[in-house]
């Protein structure tokens, strides 16, 4: 007879980031959380010199490298400097967590971001950015090829609700 079969499921491809702007101190934070199973078959492409493993140090610069160059946070037209402040690599997921700086008085401005993170390796990623500033969140979601192009928040007035 037939024995019943462990479904198996295609995962699919895809990053949540968060960026906080506090306003009063104008720190930018900015976490992703990566699935293992995403990040490690694309340090092929990204690392091709490196082992296609999270355990290898030269893969996770390039990955760490890599990460820089494909997500951006801009407040009033200026790219926000972005430091690795900590870095978990997990069995089902690797997360980055950055921290910059803005002026306090630009937290009202516009903001600008471009989450490109695997969609040069994954044609069905898909990357949801949640950007909370003043205790509101809103979500900008980048998919496939079209995830280079930025996206933009406007400004807000802090003093409505």
């Amino acid at each position: 007879m037939l024995a019943p079969l462990p479904a198996v499921a295609h995962r699919g491809h895809g990053a949540l980031s968060v960026v906080e702007i506090n306003a009063k101190t104008g720190t930018v934070t900015v976490s992703h959380r990566v699935p293992a199973h995403d990040a490690e078959p694309a340090l092929a492409v990204i690392a091709p010199d490196a082992q296609t493993s999270l355990d290898d140090p030269d893969a996770i610069e390039a990955l760490k490298a890599y990460m820089l160059k494909q997500f951006c946070v801009a407040v009033d037209g200026k790219i926000v400097e972005l430091t690795l402040k900590d870095l978990t690599l997990g069995a089902d997921e690797v997360r980055f967590e950055y921290v910059g700086k803005i002026a306090p008085s630009d937290a009202t401005a516009a903001i600008g971001v471009k989450a490109a993170m695997f969609s040069d390796i994954y044609g069905d990623e898909v990357n949801q950015v949640n950007i909370r500033r003043f205790g509101v969140t809103r979500t900008l979601v980048f998919t496939g090829a079209e995830a280079v192009v930025g996206q933009y928040l406007e400004p807000v007035d802090a003093t409505k609700p």
